[in-house]
């Protein structure tokens, strides 16, 4: 399955991404795949949510009409185009070391009717970027539709990954007092299919409201440095004859869990926040 990249340079420079990553805390590539290549993204996504919506705990909620499935790699026919893509590679080594390692799949899917989140980050800050002031983990996304306003785009507030609040629950959702600097600072992110994008997940952030007639499922891989723990929170799970197949270029970089068949991914990490709309 290629990426069919539209347009690529043979390398990315580190202190372009660097730049990006550490102030606005989030960055892009527009055609980084062929739109052929999302559309058959889109047809698993959706083909996994159909099917987790079968399975108790399959699919977890954020907030209405919104859902989170985390699923195995091999059930996304172009992992292997992502894991191996020049600039996520180059992102992954000039942010997390070369030793990165690939900790989740999974995808986020607002429907119709989903509303607008509270503003929040992905997870609390760990020591290493409250203390080294260092990024240890990064998200990328991959839309498998084209981004209209009316689908509810993701909103950023570039250059949020440093600020810390106390007191909030699990060190995620800043006070509302705080909210009028983000509301400041969003920028509404459109990406079209093919574009790749990679965020600090420390950076606040939210989904908007959908209020058009289709669903905007994204793609979303996420990477670790050596030093960092959110493999813990994930079942990244290979069947033994998949992984055999896989290139030792993503094999090397991939924490996972073998298995004889796979299995049902049962999710518990359910982030109370992202249903009250209210908050």
């Amino acid at each position: 399955m290629s990426s069919a990249p539209a347009s690529a340079p043979s390398t990315y420079e580190p202190a372009d991404i660097m730049r990006g990553l550490y102030g606005d805390g989030i960055i892009g590539l527009k055609g980084a795949f062929s739109r052929d290549w999302a559309q058959r993204m889109r047809e698993d996504v959706l083909a996994l949510f159909e099917e987790a919506q079968r399975i108790p705990g399959g699919a977890l909620p954020r907030g209405p009409q919104r859902w989170y499935v985390e699923v195995q790699p091999e059930r996304i026919r172009g992992f292997v185009d992502i894991a191996t893509h020049p600039w996520f590679v180059a992102v992954c080594e000039a942010v997390l070391g070369p030793e990165y390692k690939i900790v989740e799949v999974g995808f986020d899917i607002p429907f119709p009717g989903a509303a607008d989140q509270p503003w929040h980050r992905d997870f609390a800050v760990p020591e290493a970027t409250t203390r080294g002031r260092r990024l240890n983990s990064l998200a990328f996304n991959m839309t498998a539709v084209d981004t209209i306003p009316e689908m509810g785009p993701f909103e950023v507030a570039p250059g949020t990954q440093w600020d810390q609040f106390e007191g909030c629950p699990k060190g995620m959702f800043p006070p509302r007092e705080l909210w009028p600097r983000y509301i400041e600072r969003a920028q509404q992110k459109m990406p079209q299919m093919g574009d790749i994008s990679a965020r600090s997940a420390l950076t606040v952030h939210r989904g908007t409201a959908n209020r058009s007639d289709q669903a905007r499922p994204v793609l979303v891989v996420g990477v670790d440095a050596p030093d960092a723990t959110n493999a813990h929170h994930h079942d990244l799970q290979v069947s033994r004859a998949y992984l055999e197949s896989l290139p030792a270029r993503v094999r090397d970089h991939l924490t996972y869990r073998v298995v004889d068949e796979l299995q049902p991914i049962i999710q518990h990490h359910v982030i109370e926040g992202l249903l009250q709309p209210d908050y």
